[in-house]
């Protein structure tokens, strides 16, 4: 006979785990070898087994005790162990043992609770739709357009050509499931799976509806108005309450989620709430100053551009960003200046241009002392 592996080994732990690292490596490995997993696996099910056979041990304290001081020894009849076997675990290895009692407390019941008759919530729909950066900032009312199931208007979503011929299922007894027990050697598991009889519904349809086929809805174009806030930025996402695929056994509609996609603008950029703007000015503008009017998502607004205006100069104009949703506040707007050089001169401005170096050489001196220093530093 094989020798039987070390129980903390089979639960991938090592001498001296605490409870909650046991338990919490008998719900790994239990739901990866599980039965329902592996149908006929008999490797599977044999890892299972010993899954179960070890926290069975280690889960209990006085067993555990034993376990460390002896190891299998202390089970062992023929080696004098005190446990009496495997067998002698308070009934552990009865014929009545069900695993899916340790299961249920584990996995909150898992499909034993499932009531196929309870009302249930339709399934969400997801759209897409694409707004404009000025959409965004100022709200906007759109309609879109989508396909959803819905309740079957000739029958009333009961799938029968007649209601009154709808019955029990007499396979499950109209609960849907049904039990399954599977002998595994020294132990007896009862798993849940859906009624083949009525496919979990726990009713029988003698004569299908012949609009729905007997499904009980239909698939039909539906249309609703979303209104967008304003402020929403791009990947953010409405849900419509109730527009999506109708529920079953008189529970409510899913919902509508609508993902939100941008555009991108040519002037700004969004940052959060913020709003950034790169603006160009002339020399002469930058030199000496000028009034200008600047862009915003309101409008353009007029601003005096300071004498002596250098490239990267951000200014900031308060109020003027995203609106931020749920909120009476606005972001800001953010207008960075950078001096637009000009390509192409005919003769005239160039010569205007060298008459200005010419009679204004002494305002770079503070540029070649700049550069008389980089090389002396980097000399």
């Amino acid at each position: 006979m094989a020798e039987k592996r070390d129980y903390y080994e089979a639960l991938g732990l090592t001498k001296g785990a605490s409870d909650d690292e046991i338990k919490k490596a008998f719900r790994k490995k239990a739901k990866q070898y599980h039965p329902d997993i592996h149908p006929g696996d008999k490797e599977a099910e044999e890892r299972f087994k010993e899954v179960n056979e070890a926290y069975s041990v280690l889960s209990d304290p006085q067993k555990k005790a034993k376990y460390d001081q002896f190891g299998h020894a202390a089970f062992d009849p023929a080696a004098g162990g005190a446990g009496g076997g495997f067998g002698g675990f308070g009934g552990f290895g009865g014929a009545g043992f069900d695993f899916g009692d340790i299961f249920d407390s584990f996995f909150g019941g898992g499909t034993r609770s499932a009531n196929p008759n309870a009302p249930r919530k339709g399934q969400d729909i997801e759209v897409n739709v694409t707004i404009s950066f000025e959409e965004a900032a100022s709200g906007v009312d759109k309609e879109i357009s989508y396909y959803r199931t819905e309740k079957c208007d000739t029958c009333q979503g009961s799938g029968a050509k007649d209601p009154n011929s709808v019955t029990k299922c007499s396979m499950c007894g109209g609960s849907g499931r049904i039990n399954v027990r599977q002998n595994m050697g020294f132990a007896q598991y009862t798993t849940v799976k859906e009624c083949d009889a009525c496919h979990g519904t726990g009713k029988i349809v003698k004569e299908p509806c012949t609009k729905c086929g007997g499904k009980g809805t239909n698939r039909k174009q539906h249309r609703i108005s979303v209104k967008i806030p304003a402020g929403i930025d791009d990947g953010q996402a409405i849900s419509v309450g109730g527009a999506g695929n109708a529920g079953s056994n008189g529970g409510p509609n899913g919902n509508v989620i609508v993902n939100i996609s941008v555009q991108h603008h040519e002037l700004f950029e969004r940052q959060g709430s913020d709003v950034i703007c790169k603006l160009p000015l002339t020399f002469a503008q930058a030199a000496l100053g000028a009034e200008i009017e600047i862009p915003t998502i309101d409008g353009r607004v007029k601003y005096n551009v300071p004498a002596g205006t250098q490239t990267d100069t951000v200014i900031r104009l308060k109020g003027k960003g995203m609106p931020i949703i749920r909120s009476s506040n606005r972001g800001d707007q953010y207008v960075k200046f950078y001096i637009d050089v000009p390509r192409h001169l005919n003769e005239k401005q160039k010569d205007l241009l060298r008459k200005f170096g010419e009679i204004s050489g002494d305002s770079f001196e503070n540029s070649k002392n700049f550069f008389d220093r980089v090389k002396k530093k980097f000399k």
